[in-house]
């Protein structure tokens, strides 16, 4: 194994501390959520693309969807790769310049307009929306607008435009979320003009096809050097870059996902993105608005779930009845429209926040990553249940023997990654649950540092005591408990006087958690979980019932009937926040602690007996690797001619 810089917990705890954006220049709508101020100014009334911004944005989608309506998805499952043609084919159209301003050669569309674009690629096949993403949303595209130079911007953006497939490669083979441990090394040449890569990546989705790579590497700290993890772009075909193996998995099987090997690789100091020790901040940044890629794929995935459902529990009749008409069914189905209704419209608000850039969305745009991710998986995994035997068998054996070819087990396969990448859920809690106690920690912090001196908890006592004096007693009472307020909304009103008393509960809660368990709070990770989830399922009630509104506004007809999703989801919703409040006081954290920590002793493994373990003796646990040349052939391709 190569040498992994050895850190401590508080070390990795300050390298993310560092990386993240410290301070609120911008309001920010879900900030305020969990400090317990409903601020529906914020939101309402629903923002909106331009006329020009959304006419652009129809003609565009409108000639993709006559495209992707010639793809066959089945070619790409079968094949486990997206074929050349089809990449070429959406080049053509400018897809992977979406959102590249027009003078750098892209289409200059708005993120709600990639947003819409990814759901439809996507519901061809999820592969399609995730080349898409990678390539856009973390790879060199995102990280050159956001901080790249203007020489760096005319160099590389106008290649992406035209399709020059971008990776994103942060992940080792022994890191993960910890980028305090990162090994990759880029050090500075003698004669100052360059840096010398090494290193091995590992998951890098596009890596396979890529023509410009986004690689973060740690610049040794000297005299002359900041040092730090810094962000380079590379040329993918530079001597020393082995793409030794393309990886497989469960889902997905058309992503070209890789282990990238560097070898003394020199990259030009002109390709350092935001200066030496800022890979890290600028990954945090381009994830921001990066992350709702995941969301608007999640949402797209549920509006087909919902179709699939209505048009086959319709159809399949059981016991002189459509299975729909049963009640074991119906609620599935209402699960599933109320769901896909409210992803939709998380993906919507944080696009025109996004867009509009007067709101700070760093929580809004990690919580719909989160929820979107989550509630998604379970909207697949009714729509298999419905289907029944169908639904667990795949669609190639379906239309094998005559019957419509419906992927539902493909679905519920490629959604699973969503949990998982660019921040799992667990991550994303913790990441998510920073930023919530932000203004507590700024208030009281040194109060919950076990290494501050008396003095120093002293001070911060003083502190904190102005902050809660003032903050406490506008948690007692709100507009939530006034029938009147919020009528505007009609019936959707009172849902939203609930959001309003919730988030002052919520804040509450945090506040009741800290004063409990002061610097032991950032352990109870299962506590903070379910502040954070409580916090989505409100900003997601929120997005419901200002879009239903804004349609209602629009259009009578629809807004009638997003006015019952709404209400329905509001209140399938309200049942899940309920649920996690009486959690917060009421579960089993400390035993499962207990039991997790036994069972890692070794307490527990007579009940392990009996069975046989397949992968003993296939390898270790984290492959092993070193420094230097590599030993295989090198596995890269390319979609598309070079742009260079």
């Amino acid at each position: 194994m190569a040498d992994q810089p050895q850190v401590t917990e508080k070390e990795a705890r300050a390298v993310a501390e560092e990386a993240r954006e410290s301070g609120w220049q911008k309001p920010s709508f879900a900030k305020e959520l969990y400090l317990g101020r409903f601020r529906m100014d914020l939101v309402h009334p629903h923002p909106r693309s331009t006329a020009e911004d959304s006419g652009r944005a129809e003609k565009f989608l409108t000639r993709l969807r006559e495209y992707c309506e010639t793809l066959d998805p089945a070619v790409i499952e079968r094949e486990a790769r997206i074929p050349d043609s089809y990449v070429k084919g959406l080049a053509e159209l400018g897809c992977f310049g979406i959102k590249i301003p027009e003078e750098y050669g892209g289409l200059g569309l708005t993120q709600v307009a990639y947003n819409q674009a990814l759901m439809l690629v996507g519901s061809v096949h999820s592969t399609l929306s995730v080349l898409l993403s990678a390539h856009q949303s973390i790879g060199v595209p995102e990280p050159l607008k956001l901080a790249g130079t203007p020489e760096q911007k005319a160099r590389f953006l106008p290649r992406c435009a035209k399709g020059a497939v971008s990776a994103f490669l942060l992940t080792e083979p022994d890191v993960g979320s910890d980028p305090a441990r990162l090994a990759s090394t880029a050090v500075p040449t003698e004669d100052g003009g360059a840096y010398e890569l090494d290193g091995v990546k590992l998951w890098t989705t596009n890596g396979v096809v890529a023509e410009l790579l986004v690689v973060m590497a740690r610049v040794p700290k000297s005299e002359d050097h900041r040092g730090g993890v810094t962000a380079f772009v590379v040329e993918a075909d530079s001597p020393g870059i082995t793409v030794e193996r393309r990886n497989e998995f469960m889902g997905l099987r058309g992503i070209e996902n890789g282990v990238t090997r560097f070898h003394k690789v020199r990259v030009p100091k002109e390709n350092v993105v935001g200066g030496e020790g800022k890979g890290l901040r600028i990954a945090l940044a381009t994830l921001n608005t990066g992350r709702l890629s995941v969301p608007a794929a999640c949402a797209g995935a549920a509006k087909w779930c919902l179709k699939i459902a209505r048009e086959w529990s319709a159809e399949r009749v059981q016991w002189g009845r459509p299975v729909g008409r049963h009640e074991a069914v119906s609620n599935k189905i209402s699960f599933i429209a109320a769901t896909a209704y409210a992803l939709e419209s998380v993906v919507e608000l944080s696009g025109h926040m996004a867009d509009q850039g007067r709101n700070d969305i760093r929580i809004e745009a990690a919580l719909a990553k989160l929820w979107a991710s989550e509630m998604s998986s379970l909207v697949a995994d009714e729509l298999l249940q419905i289907r029944g035997g169908r639904g667990y068998e795949t669609a190639a054996s379906l239309a094998a023997r005559g019957e419509r070819a419906v992927p539902a087990e493909q679905v519920v396969r490629d959604l699973r990654i969503n949990r998982i990448f660019e921040g799992s859920t667990e991550i994303m809690h913790l990441l998510i649950a920073r930023e919530a106690v932000d203004a507590h920690l700024s208030a009281a912090g040194e109060l919950a540092d076990t290494e501050a001196d008396v003095r120093s908890k002293a001070r911060a006592a003083v502190k904190a005591s102005g902050f809660y004096a003032k903050w406490l007693p506008q948690l007692v009472t709100g507009k939530g408990q006034v029938p009147t307020n919020y009528r505007e909304f009609g019936p959707l009103g009172t849902h939203l006087r609930y959001v309003e008393r919730a988030a002052r509960k919520l804040a509450r809660s945090t506040f009741y958690g800290m004063a409990r368990w002061q610097a032991g709070l950032e352990r109870r990770q299962g506590f903070l979980s379910r502040i954070v989830d409580i916090g989505a399922e409100l900003f997601a009630m929120s997005a419901s019932c200002v879009r239903a509104e804004m349609q209602r506004g629009d259009d009578a007809r629809e807004g009638e009937a997003a006015y019952e999703l709404a209400d329905a989801f509001c209140r399938q919703s309200r049942l899940r926040v309920e649920a996690l409040f009486e959690a917060l006081w009421n579960n089993t954290d400390d035993v499962d602690r207990k039991v997790a920590g036994r069972a890692l002793d070794g307490r527990y493994t007579w009940l392990e007996q009996g069975i046989l373990d397949p992968s003993e003796g296939t390898g270790p646990w984290i492959g092993d690797w070193r420094e230097g040349a590599s030993d295989v052939e090198n596995v890269a391709r390319r979609y598309l001619p070079s742009t260079k």
